[in-house]
This record gives C-alpha cells, sequence and structure tokens, in this order.
C-alpha cells in the first residue's frame, strides 16, 4: 500500500524487539519526516549546511541492507555475506525485520520530501555485510576485519550479545582500528535482558553507545556501564523497511540499535567535513564536543556525553596522537572484553582506577575507619534491638514522600534515575482515546482519531524473535 498523509494509516513494527508499534499523531508528525522528531534535537538541518557525509562508506554488520528501499535507493554498493544463510553481496533482507535495511535509512537515508526518510548521512554509501539468520562472535569478528578490507570508513553495529567478548572480536577491533576505520555499536537494551554492556561495544576502542529519550535523558531501556562513550536518541526512531515486511515502507523502533545508527551517521558528517582527520582524532572530536550530563566527566550513563553534531563540526579541538578510547587498555587479542582498572593514566580518556599514591592514603583510611566502623555498627544495631522490644508495632518505614527526592538504592546509580521507560504495547498499540506517555519538553504523541480505525489497515503480526545466539539492539 501506499504511505499515506495521515500517519493513523501507519501499522509500525519496532526494529528492536517483537512488538509492533502505532506511530503517534501529534499535529505535525502527519509525515515521516515529522515522526523524525531527534532531527531536530540534534540540529541536523544546521549540521547538513556544513556536511552531508559525502565520500564516506559505513559499513552496516547487520542482517543485510534492501537497495532497492527508495529511501536508500543508490546508496548502497556491493558488500559481503559472512555465511550461507546470507545474501552473498549483503544487498538483501537476511531477516523477518529487515533490521539492517532500517538501520541504514537511518544512517543515509536520501530524503527527498516530507514523506520520505532523511538520514542522518544522506550523501553517504552504505557498504552491507550480513550476517544472515545468525549473529556470533565469529561472525561478528570476520564481519569487521572484511570492512577494514574493503573501504569502510566508519562500522556501524547495531548488534550484540551478553557475556565478554571473544578474542576473535577484540583482535578484529584492534585490526580496524590500526586501518583508520571508526567503529561504532549499541550498547544494548534491558528489554531483551541487557543491562551492563554488550559485546562488541565492550571492546576499547569501540564507540559504546546509550540510548536518550525524547526528554534527553538517559532511557531506561538501555544498558548501560563503565565502557559507554556517547549517548544519542533511541526513543521513536523511525526508519524504512521493505515492503515484503511492512507494507507502507517504514517501522518505528526504540533501541540502542537506532541509537548507534545515529552516531555512525554523525561520525559519517565529522569524516566527510575533516577527511585528513585519523580515526582517533575523529574520536577525540567527538567526546571532547559532546554535551556533559549527569555526573560531571565520564559516567556510566551517558559516557562522555550526548552527542553534539554541529559541535563536533565546527569546535577547535586539539589533536590527539592516540585513540582516547585506549588509554590503559590491553593490547592484543587475548585481551578480557572489560579492561582492568588503570593504575596511571596520562591520557585524555577518564581512567577508572585510582593512581598508587591515592590507593595507599585510601587503604591506609580504610585500616583506621573500619574497626571503629564495626564498633560504631554494633552499638547501633543494640540500641535498635532495645528499641524494637519496647516500642509498639507501627506501620513500616517510610510511605508517600520516602525515600526523599535524589535518595538511591545502595546498588543503585550514583545519580537520579531516568524515567521509567513506556511499557511494551498491545498487539497494535495504544488504543483509541488512551493518551501516551509524556516525553519532557517535546509534546507526547496524541491518539489516533475517532473513527480511523484499529489496527491500522496493512497492520502485520509480531515478527518471530531472531534465532538463539546474538541479537539485533
Amino acid at each position: 500500500m501506499f504511505l499515506r498523509s495521515a500517519v493513523a494509516a501507519l501499522a509500525l513494527v519496532a526494529a528492536t524487539g517483537t512488538a509492533p508499534l502505532v506511530a503517534p499523531a501529534p499535529a505535525r508528525a502527519d509525515t515521516v519526516r515529522g515522526l523524525q522528531w531527534y532531527l531536530d534535537t540534534l540540529k541536523i538541518s544546521q549540521a547538513h549546511k556544513i556536511s552531508k557525509g559525502r565520500g564516506v562508506t559505513v559499513a552496516v554488520l547487520d542482517s543485510g541492507v534492501d537497495p532497492a528501499v527508495p529511501d536508500l535507493r543508490g546508496r548502497v554498493v556491493p558488500g559481503h555475506g559472512l555465511d550461507s544463510t546470507a545474501t552473498a553481496d549483503g544487498r538483501g533482507t537476511d531477516d523477518e525485520i529487515a533490521h539492517g535495511t532500517g538501520m541504514a535509512g537511518i544512517i543515509a537515508g536520501q530524503g527527498g520530501g516530507a514523506m520520505r526518510q532523511l538520514g542522518i548521512a544522506p550523501e553517504a554509501k552504505i557498504l552491507p555485510i550480513s550476517t544472515g539468520a545468525r549473529i556470533d562472535g565469529g561472525e561478528i569478528a570476520a564481519g569487521i576485519r572484511w570492512a577494514a578490507d574493503h573501504g569502510a570508513d566508519v562500522i556501524n553495529m547495531s548488534i550484540g550479545g551478553r557475556g565478554q567478548a571473544t578474542a576473535e572480536e577484540i583482535a578484529a577491533v584492534r585490526y580496524a582500528l590500526d586501518k583508520n576505520v571508526v567503529l561504532v555499536a549499541s550498547a544494548g537494551n534491558t528489554e531483551q535482558g541487557a543491562h551492563d554492556i554488550v559485546a562488541p561495544a565492550v571492546i576499547p576502542g569501540v564507540i559504546a553507545v546509550t540510548g536518550l529519550g525524547r526528554n534527553g535523558s538517559v532511557s531506561s531501556g538501555s544498558a548501560t556501564g563503565r565502557e559507554a562513550v556517547l549517548a544519542a536518541p533511541m526513543q521513536d526512531i523511525i526508519s524504512p523497511r521493505p515492503t515484503s515486511v511492512m507494507d507502507n515502507g517504514y517501522s518505528i523502533g526504540s533501541g540502542t540499535s537506532e541509537a548507534a545508527a545515529i552516531m555512525s551517521g554523525v561520525v559519517a558528517l565529522v569524516r566527510a567535513k575533516y577527511p585528513d582527520l585519523d580515526a582517533a582524532n575523529v574520536v577525540n572530536r567527538l567526546i571532547r564536543t559532546a554535551q556533559d550530563r549527569g555526573p560531571a566527566g565520564r559516567d556510566d550513563d551517558y559516557g562522555f556525553g550526548a552527542v553534539d553534531p554541529v559541535a563536533a563540526l565546527t569546535r577547535q579541538v586539539p589533536a590527539v596522537d592516540a585513540n582516547p578510547l585506549l588509554a590503559g587498555a590491553p593490547a592484543g587479542g587475548s585481551a578480557p572484553a572489560r579492561p582492568a582498572p588503570s593504575e596511571s593514566d596520562d591520557g585524555p580518556a577518564v581512567s577508572f582506577g585510582v593512581t598508587n599514591r591515592t590507593g595507599a592514603l585510601v587503604q591506609g583510611a580504610l585500616c583506621l575507619l573500619v574497626p571503629l566502623a564495626v564498633a560504631i555498627l554494633v552499638f547501633v544495631l543494640v540500641r535498635r534491638s532495645r528499641r524494637r522490644s519496647a516500642a509498639p508495632a507501627g506501620p513500616p518505614a517510610g510511605g508517600p514522600g520516602f525515600p526523599p527526592p535524589g535518595a538511591r538504592a545502595a546498588s543503585g546509580p550514583a545519580y537520579p534515575p531516568a524515567p521509567a521507560y513506556p511499557p511494551a504495547p498491545a498487539p497494535y498499540g495504544t488504543p483509541p482515546g488512551v493518551p501516551s506517555q509524556a516525553a519532557g519538553p517535546y509534546p507526547p504523541p496524541a491518539a489516533p482519531p475517532p473513527g480511523a480505525g484499529w489496527p491500522p489497515p496493512g497492520a502485520t503480526p509480531p515478527p518471530a524473535p531472531p534465532a538463539p545466539g546474538g541479537h539485533h539492539q
């Protein structure tokens, strides 16, 4: 079916899960461009006056990319299939939701009107590398090496799996970095059980991308951790799909897959603007111009901050001699996925460890404080036990307003958590008349107009989940 201006007619499926979503319908979001709220947040129209990614090749290591999708015509060059279940040159749909096609559209959609997807880097080329029906560490490693050997300037990996990265993956990342490639990967989605950052994003040198909601705060749907590097929008991101997957040719997803694709597009803008910069200085430019969020400096939620495309394209940034993401990281292919704390770090990246001198001071202080703390704890427990035996029974501690604002659980993060992520929608979205959750400074999506029909025409049932192993993020 043809895409109509009435968004209520769009039946959209989540790119990063199995639950379909219906497009919201606020006043101006009755077009594909209107649904691309993140373009305005990132000031992409201003960035496009400086760079559109011309001359840059972005490898999309995913499930293949369909070159016949209108938004990608002329942008997809022949790539590579990694196994017998993949299209030989990567130009196809090798999964049930065309995940790779969607990510490619976010990166390099041509635009061409309000009813077409405008990518972050619309003049970049897409080099598709398909993992086929199953994703594993060996295929990811092989895909990274193939991309590095065949002209990729950026590698987008909106894929991942829990657990440590393999030695093959770590060695492949170092190989690509040595060949002047910037690697971007999704941090992982809590909905898929990933709370710590997944591989390959966890590998030192990779830009691990966490996800932001419409309100600019980290989404509770995003995995986080000390390996986080940058954050980008992940909520309600529209992307193209072949009509064999979605009748109307588009879907909306909320995941760090989308955040990584947006980040890869920004990397392409920077590489096109500064063709003489090596990968290390491209990464350095991105992290030094990011908008610091959360606690000052690098943190588990935002990494170095939220990506700022215009700042990355325009600000003066001192050059570096080495990739700032590799400061303190062990060399070689046998290194663990999560680097051990560094004893000393003179590089521009933030060290996760402490210096020897500071460590000695902390250790000495603990030797003095621990016995005192134990004595105080015993005293408090005895007093509390006596009071409990004497006091009448009453309501449990807490109640309305408890804990106080800003308080946190002992095992929680050192900053207030982001607003609760919206629960998974019903099979065809929220029924008419039920308002959607408000989303910060942006207007909340309005319910479809009465009488529009439910579910919308062309809606399809949820696709089956990907095969066991790694998965899309």
